[in-house]
């Protein structure tokens, strides 16, 4: 049985993403990077729209304020585009353009249900807050990691990823500093019907 992964990069505050900011808040740092191409194989999950800014990234578009891609973030897209991607869009026309991507029309929530099930090996989500949100919602998220670079972007976020979010509890199973600066935390999710009764014995 596969095991899900709900993987996000995000400001202090909890956003995804800022207006002007460059790729990882540009703060990123040696230790980081090292950790990213240490990664094991995943086949990665994403929405339509995370699928037309990656793919966009892959055919050389430059994000905005930027005027070309540092050495780090060409190898990142770079080995995203050589892993297996699987889409799930109503919007988006098949076949898709980016290589090793599927397009799966159906329910995402049954699809990954069916992934799980029926192979081994490691799911990942890029971005997609939607589509965590509702992995998450359905119970099928066995980790929930997110790495939270030391920055408020509330004047220019985007992207709050946890509006719209159930209660979870969060078993911490692992935690770590990067470049003395970028915190890595990792759960164990469970959905909660309503808040714990009690202080946890």
């Amino acid at each position: 049985m596969s095991e899900l992964l709900v993987d996000f990069i995000t400001s202090l505050d909890g956003y995804a993403s800022g207006e002007g900011w460059p790729g990882f808040w540009g703060l990123k740092g040696p230790e980081y990077l090292a950790w990213l191409g240490e990664q094991p194989e995943a086949t990665h999950l994403m929405g339509a729209n995370t699928y037309r800014l990656m793919s966009g990234f892959a055919a050389g578009e430059v994000p905005a304020g930027l005027d070309e891609f540092r050495p780090e973030e060409e190898a990142s897209v770079d080995e995203l585009t050589k892993a297996s991607k699987v889409v799930f869009s109503s919007s988006l026309e098949g076949p898709l353009t980016w290589a090793n991507s599927t397009l799966v029309r159906e329910d995402a929530v049954e699809a990954v249900r069916a992934m799980k099930a029926g192979s081994s090996g490691l799911l990942a989500t890029i971005g997609s807050v939607s589509l965590c949100r509702s992995l998450l919602r359905a119970g099928l998220v066995d980790r929930f990691r997110v790495v939270m670079f030391p920055v408020i972007t509330g004047a220019t976020g985007a992207e709050r990823i946890y509006d719209g979010y159930p209660d979870v509890a969060l078993e911490m199973i692992e935690h770590r500093t990067f470049d003395g600066r970028i915190q890595l935390v990792e759960y164990r999710p469970s959905v909660l019907e309503h808040p714990p009764l009690g202080a946890p014995a």
